[in-house]
């Protein structure tokens, strides 16, 4: 038994299996190109090195976080005895999980809330328009509100009617109030309003969707700012997180956005929606190793249950099941 399979997991066998099956189709891929790649080797050879890159290519993880990831793995196959494709892959997993963990990617509690005090925890959603932001809102209020928690969502994406009712469809699916007011009133007010009533009405969460409009329109960001000059003159220090939501199903495109909304504003966790269905789910390492910025969840189906807290040990263990 590896140091990797050593490391325990609060994961329920429910989360694994909705897991696994969110990452079946990355994981047969990487699967089939790496049987490929060792099948009648004796030892892991430049030509098998060249193999486990294309794999890993294939299911979108960067060009830079393979590279590294090669790199490991050549150092390690000269120090200890190869034997088969069952060895190759704990090879890979331990490798793997020890390059995000040298670049700060942590396990993620199971929404526990972080100390702000007596304040209620602030949190301003970001990203574009499809990539499963209102989803991942109303889920995650969900979840907070399981944990316990008085929970309190804002609707300051009033540059579409529709993302007001979409997140008032899930305000009312979860049972969760919604500050919000008609298209085309000022976000910051009412990311204010609902930042003023979190903390007069004995909050403990205040969910704050924003305009999902490209990444690289300038008045997005401008509106960003001022969205938190605001919600700080009711809560210093707020918003307390700025989380980016991504669509994994995008591949390098994800990692596209992220770096120019990390380039905009200052994003303090991430979220990778609709692994699900696709198999370039291997772009979640090369978002945790490029950007160092927490994977806190992840979207692997459409039901409730199905956004999970980021678990880098299962996480890998199923892409490499």
């Amino acid at each position: 038994m590896g140091l990797f399979d050593k490391i325990k997991s609060s994961f329920s066998s429910d989360q694994k299996e909705d897991l696994n099956k969110g990452l079946e189709k990355s994981s047969k891929s990487i699967f089939e190109k790496l049987s490929k790649a060792v099948a009648g080797k004796s030892e892991v050879d430049m030509d098998v090195l060249d193999e486990i890159e294309e794999a890993l290519m294939s299911c979108d993880v960067s060009l830079d976080t393979t590279v590294k990831i090669i790199d490991r793995l050549e150092a390690r196959v000269g120090r200890d005895k190869y034997v088969g494709i069952k060895e190759l892959y704990q090879l890979l997993k331990e490798e793997i999980s020890d390059m995000l963990d040298e670049n700060n990617t942590v396990d993620e509690e199971d929404y526990v809330l972080p100390f702000t005090g007596r304040y209620p925890y602030v949190l301003l959603v970001v990203g574009v328009n499809g990539v499963g932001k209102t989803t991942t809102i109303g889920k995650l209020a969900n979840k907070y509100k399981l944990k316990g928690n008085k929970v309190l969502l804002g609707a300051a994406d009033t540059f579409r009617a529709a993302a007001i009712e979409q997140l008032e469809v899930w305000s009312k699916r979860v049972d969760i109030p919604i500050i919000k007011s008609e298209m085309g009133a000022d976000p910051a007010s009412i990311a204010f309003k609902a930042t003023e009533e979190a903390l007069n009405g004995g909050y403990d969460v205040v969910i704050i969707d924003t305009a999902g409009r490209l990444h690289n329109k300038t008045p997005l960001m401008n509106e960003l700012s001022k969205i938190k000059r605001v919600v700080q003159k009711v809560i210093p220090n707020a918003p307390h997180d700025v989380m980016l939501v991504l669509d994994g199903s995008t591949g390098q495109n994800a990692l596209e956005q992220a770096k120019h909304f990390t380039a905009a504003t200052e994003v303090t966790a991430l979220t990778v929606t609709k692994l699900d269905g696709t198999a370039k789910g291997g772009v979640v390492l090369a978002i945790a190793d490029q950007f160092k910025i927490p994977i806190k969840y992840i979207g692997v189906g459409e039901q409730l249950q199905h956004l999970q807290i980021f678990n880098r040990k299962e996480f890998i263990d199923s892409l490499l099941q």
